[in-house]
């Protein structure tokens, strides 16, 4: 199976960008794909062996899942890898990997690269993460 991959371009430096990817508190504000979701809940442990939990909730209450997993690599300002837990229905852990690059001009790119689940399709499995990547752009150039 072939990896997605999803980058955004957000107009902050590598710093300002780190520490809102990995804060919990900003978690909760851009770590879902639409409006009408949230994210009420976060934690995460950044370390070789550290967890995350990033909860998303429909805003109607419809729906709740945890997006977890366990991080393999973390490098300060580069990348960050992990593997997410098992959802139902899945036969495997899913890798995934970050990529943040200092683009020298006060601007940082991020690029995702992840396995696909086998329950929805690659489309849109990669709108949803591309929506969550567009949000974090809008939250850190609020914030």
């Amino acid at each position: 199976m072939k990896k997605i991959k999803v980058e955004v371009t957000v107009n902050a430096d590598i710093k300002k960008v780190w520490e809102h990817w990995n804060n919990t508190e900003s978690i909760k504000g851009w770590a879902f794909a639409s409006d009408s979701w949230e994210c009420p809940y976060a934690e995460n442990d950044l370390k070789k062996g550290g967890r995350f939990l990033t909860r998303m909730s429909a805003k109607d209450g419809s729906e709740t899942f945890d997006f977890t997993g366990i991080y393999t690599d973390v490098v300060e300002y580069k990348n960050i890898k992990y593997l997410m837990d098992k959802a139902d229905g899945e036969n495997q852990h899913r890798e995934c990997e970050i990529i943040f690059t200092d683009l020298g001009d006060g601007t940082t790119k991020i690029e995702e690269e992840f396995y696909p689940e086998e329950i929805n399709s690659e489309e849109m499995q990669k709108g949803g993460w591309t929506s969550i990547l567009e949000n974090f752009k809008k939250f850190v150039s609020n914030n």
